[in-house]
């Protein structure tokens, strides 16, 4: 808004003054030359006070005074919008109370950048109170000072203020009556803060760079940590599969193992009726040989020759008997060490389950050491990411590099791992081969022995039957024999002839029972034979499943001993790392020295040009004494 040159009466400015507070639509107020009076200035500026779009405000003149003086000062207080304050062509300074109270105005204020206070009247007690609010102020870059009544001793407080306010960029003391040598020290000065405020600005830029970069770090850090975390979850699934897939094949093998016991247990049962079998044909031939001996001694009256012959028969008999007892004896001694082979299988299947076990325990422990390696890691990243902070582009490419090389070793372990998975599984369907080879000729020879045994028991049952059937003829015809010898004594020597025709009869049977028997040893021991070689199959299987154990075991040894290797190669980059923070801390360090070392030289510069200007003051001052304006000047 602009209302320069034009005459402003007091109830336009309390209308303006109205308007004002809030925001106005306007961001700059030029009411330069209008002529106002000092009740329109309060009005004005009471309405600026709470203002928050006006940017800039320009009053030049406009013959302020001290009304607007304690005005402006209020409204450099509480108004937070003003960056330029134009006050030219004004008389401010003309009274040190209105001007000291807007010194302490600007001194509170921290918006104000620009303020013009040329041909203003300000004496040097008026610059002593603006050095003084230049040392609180810490926003003001520019201040022109042109054209007032400053002298030598407002231009030293100006430069002795200079000391402490460093944000100060822009002072103009032309036409104030001050010294040259003050004026270039205000010069230097200002090129100083000039100097520090375009390396404070560089510096924030670069902070602000820094800033970004190490976000992209965290970023990139985080990403890769992620990456970290979803290999080690597909690492933990695929030992998860494999532990599944170890514990499916341990339980096929103990499925295999359950069948083989079944096995086992029909065969035994199958003795068991063989041996049932035989006590009863035991007794079938003890109750024959009773039979035999009751009908000797019915006939020993008959024929004496005939029962020595028969007598011998017996013992031959006895003696085979015993032969045959001897040989059962043998069976169920064989079967008891084919019980106890059973039982040391059933303790190797149970040493193989301790040992699945114990591998499995050690996967979880190791599960165990790798969830608090990530921990460890974790805890790490952050310490390693507090300290690169102040890291520069050359830790950067130093970390380029090495993650590179870390997810290439990592691709090549999943490689690795990829391929030892296919092995296995190509074991797995070996075995599961095998296995189903094993069942196909566990069962097909199940099926033969069954029909082995039902032969076996038809013939036995039929020969039995047989047997029976000829003893009881045969003593049919003994009783025959009986009644015909007590009724007819005559016909002696055709019974006895008959006897003995009956007696070799009952040699050739007792033969043919022999070679039953014998047969039926040798069937036994063909049997005991094929459960031998089936032992022996079975001993070879879990041997076999032993080695591939043994193999697994070996192959997670070397993955504990990779496990291991990568631990070390984490710890020789983080050792790295480590050592290039601290080689680039040791920089960063003599670098604040130097720039420690600088600002000492700097002040000490400073310090001495003061001194400087304090001599020439003082020989200024000497000269001016000693010479005869002077002299005159105290009379005046």
């Amino acid at each position: 808004l602009d209302l320069a040159a034009q005459s402003l009466s007091v109830e336009t400015c309390g209308a303006l003054g109205q308007l004002l507070p809030g925001a106005a639509p306007f961001a700059e107020l030029a009411l330069g030359d209008c002529g106002l009076s000092e009740e329109g200035v309060k009005l004005l500026l009471r309405g600026l006070c709470s203002n928050t779009t006006v940017k800039s405000l320009d009053l030049k003149g406009n013959n302020l005074r001290t009304v607007g003086a304690e005005a402006l000062g209020k409204l450099l207080r509480q108004n937070k919008s003003i960056r330029s304050l134009i006050l030219e062509w004004n008389n401010l300074g003309m009274w040190e109370e209105g001007f000291s109270f807007f010194c302490h105005g600007l001194g509170a204020n921290s918006v104000l950048q620009q303020l013009d206070l040329r041909n203003n009247q300000i004496s040097h007690q008026g610059a002593r109170e603006l050095a003084m609010a230049l040392r609180q102020n810490t926003s003001l870059q520019e201040l022109d000072l042109r054209w007032n009544n400053i002298g030598l001793l407002g231009g030293r407080a100006l430069l002795n203020c200079l000391h402490s306010n460093k944000i100060l960029r822009r002072l103009e003391l032309a036409g104030n009556n001050i010294p040259s040598d003050i004026l270039k020290a205000v010069e230097q000065a200002m090129d100083h803060n000039q100097d520090r405020q375009t390396i404070l600005s560089e510096t924030q830029n670069r902070a602000y760079v820094l800033s970004k970069e190490v976000s992209s770090l965290k970023n990139e850090k985080t990403k890769q940590f992620l990456d970290m975390m979803d290999t080690i979850d597909k690492q933990r699934e695929e030992i998860a599969r494999s532990s599944r897939m170890s514990a499916a094949r341990v339980s096929q093998l103990q499925e295999a193992l359950n069948e083989q016991h079944s096995i086992m247990n029909s065969l035994k049962a199958k003795l068991q009726m063989t041996e049932a079998a035989l006590a009863l044909s035991e007794q079938k031939v003890q109750n024959l040989g009773e039979l035999l001996n009751a009908a000797k001694r019915e006939q020993t009256s008959m024929a004496e020759r005939h029962f020595t012959e028969l007598q011998q028969h017996k013992q031959e008999g006895a003696d085979r008997e015993s032969k045959l007892l001897h040989d059962l004896s043998v069976a169920s001694e064989k079967n008891l060490l084919l019980r106890n082979q059973v039982d040391e299988l059933e303790k190797k299947c149970k040493v193989q389950q301790d040992q699945l076990f114990q591998v499995k325990q050690d996967l979880t422990n190791t599960r165990a050491e790798l969830k608090l390696q990530v921990v460890q890691m974790e805890e790490r990243l952050e310490t390693e990411k507090r300290r690169f902070k102040q890291s520069l582009e050359d830790v950067e490419s130093l970390r380029v590099k090495e993650v590179d090389h870390m997810a290439q070793h990592m691709e090549a372990s999943e490689r690795s791992m990829q391929d030892r998975i296919r092995r296995l599984e190509a074991i797995r369907i070996a075995l599961e081969q095998e296995l189903s080879q094993v069942k196909a000729s566990a069962l097909a020879e199940r099926g033969q022995a069954e029909e082995e045994l039902i032969k076996v028991r038809s013939q036995m049952r039929l020969e039995e039957q047989q047997r029976l059937e000829h003893l009881e003829e045969k003593l049919r015809l003994m009783t025959e024999s009986r009644d015909e010898a007590q009724n007819c004594c005559l016909k002696q020597k055709q019974t006895v002839a008959e006897a003995q025709a009956k007696a070799n009869q009952l040699s050739l049977q007792a033969d043919g029972l022999r070679r039953r028997l014998e047969e039926l040893q040798q069937d036994l021991n063909a049997k005991e034979e094929e459960k031998v070689t089936e032992v022996n199959k079975v001993k070879v299987e879990l041997q076999e499943q032993i080695g591939h154990l043994q193999a697994e075991r070996t192959a997670q040894d070397g993955l504990r001993e990779k496990i291991a290797a990568l631990e070390r190669q984490l710890k020789a980059v983080s050792n790295n790392f480590r050592e290039a923070l601290l080689d680039k801390e040791g920089e960063i360090s003599m670098l604040l020295e130097k720039l420690r070392v600088k600002e000492a030289d700097i002040s000490r510069m400073r310090e001495e040009e003061a001194q400087r200007a304090g001599f020439l003051q003082n020989a200024i001052m000497a000269y001016v004494q000693a010479s005869p304006l002077g002299a005159h000047s105290p009379r005046r």
